[in-house]
């Protein structure tokens, strides 16, 4: 079974530039879903919606070719891939000589969706979006939608995960809100280098404490997990304590080495939200 520690994060890596998929890294997702609680089938289903920003080929003239591109891999794969494999594998095509650019998004679809089931049944193959040079001016930038909890001037002394500082009031009549925080931060699992991200929370039920969700939030600052990892926690935390009938948690991470990952957690089936890009990414 692939382990992080077995990956190529923190290590020198020689630079491969021809096309080689056996450079990606996949890791099994249920080992870090059994420490919150998760067992078989999770109660989210949902997506990592990843975006390369430094994607290069060689026409058959040997012409270089940039563009981005959307990458969706849906949550109920069976690993994910470690980010550093992924970019090294996205350079293996630099110096690759490929006729047309729906060739480039089948072989990224076909090669991520091999390896995020890794050798089981494919229940669901992973989706690829390419976006030419032409139509780089169409992509938005825009934050999170919801109530800033930001605004809140509170005290934060806690910065391991402290599920124990969510709490909802119960003697009241449900409510749907949706919030927002900039000030997600945890750490790369293996080098323990700093994730920046925003995440928003969206639910229906009683209501929940804002001060303390907050913190909630600030408390996953020291924590060393990967982004997919630490949105499957929020998700499980909040469902376990405050009991919502309803969840939806998304966090937008700034991207490292031209990769963002954006993982989306829900509770029930439902439209994608758009992989649209924060100001800090």
């Amino acid at each position: 079974m692939n382990t992080p520690e077995q990956s190529q994060l923190g290590k020198s890596s020689a630079y491969v530039d021809q096309y080689d998929p056996s450079l990606l890294f996949p890791i099994p997702r249920a080992s870090k879903r059994a420490e919150i609680g998760v067992v078989g089938q999770p109660i989210f289903v949902g997506a990592d919606l990843w975006t390369a920003f430094e994607l290069s080929w060689l026409n058959t003239k040997g012409k270089p070719q940039v563009a981005l591109a959307h990458i969706t891999v849906p949550a109920e794969s069976t690993h994910i891939v470690e980010s550093k494999s992924f970019k090294l594998y996205l350079n293996s095509l630099n110096n690759t000589r490929i006729e047309a650019v729906d060739e480039v998004r089948q072989r990224i679809r076909q090669d991520i969706s091999r390896a995020v089931w890794h050798g089981g049944p494919m229940q669901a193959s992973v989706g690829v979006k390419m976006v030419l040079a032409e139509e780089f001016d169409k992509e938005p930038v825009h934050e999170l939608d919801g109530l800033n909890l930001d605004r809140m001037d509170l005290e934060c002394t806690r910065y391991e995960p402290a599920p124990d500082l969510l709490t909802a009031t119960c003697d009241e009549a449900p409510v749907t809100e949706t919030f927002v925080s900039h000030l997600l931060k945890s750490n790369c699992l293996v080098t323990g280098q700093p994730d920046w991200g925003s995440v928003q929370i969206s639910y229906t039920g009683h209501q929940i404490d804002q001060p303390g969700l907050l913190q909630y939030i600030v408390s996953f600052r020291n924590h060393n997990e990967f982004h997919e990892q630490c949105v499957e926690r929020i998700f499980m935390d909040i469902w376990t304590r405050c009991k919502p009938t309803k969840l939806t948690v998304y966090a937008r991470y700034t991207r490292r080495g031209g990769l963002d990952i954006n993982p989306w957690r829900s509770s029930a089936p439902g439209k994608l939200p758009p992989n649209v890009r924060t100001a800090r990414q």
